[in-house]
């Protein structure tokens, strides 16, 4: 079973959230619909439900175009995705500074 992140522990595991996690995860890396569909653990009519929302807010852009296929990344230049990567950031720091500290009282005794 895959481990779930802590931003879906945070916001919870909504398809929508489910889109972003995948493609923060995979940040720099591009993948047609059908991948995140597959990746996300979604279905196909519950990407479309909130692709529009994906592209009006430039959360994804597209990466290259062959054919009729498009190939989309996150957009880590959008403010708003970096926001939500900036949320990721201090929320592993928060982590990991509480597993150090955890680590250290361990030592202590």
């Amino acid at each position: 079973m895959k481990e779930i992140s802590l931003l879906l522990k945070l916001v919870g595991d909504a398809p929508l959230f489910k889109i972003i996690d995948f493609l923060i995860e995979n940040k720099g890396l591009d993948f047609t619909k059908k991948n995140i569909i597959s990746a996300a653990g979604i279905s196909r009519s519950t990407l479309f439900n909130y692709w529009d929302q994906l592209e009006r807010y430039n959360i994804v852009k597209i990466t290259r175009k062959f054919g009729k296929t498009k190939l989309y990344t996150l957009n880590a230049t959008n403010p708003l995705v970096k926001n939500i990567l900036d949320l990721e950031l201090a929320m592993v720091k928060t982590v990991m500074d509480a597993a150090s500290k955890k680590s250290e009282i361990l030592v202590e005794n």
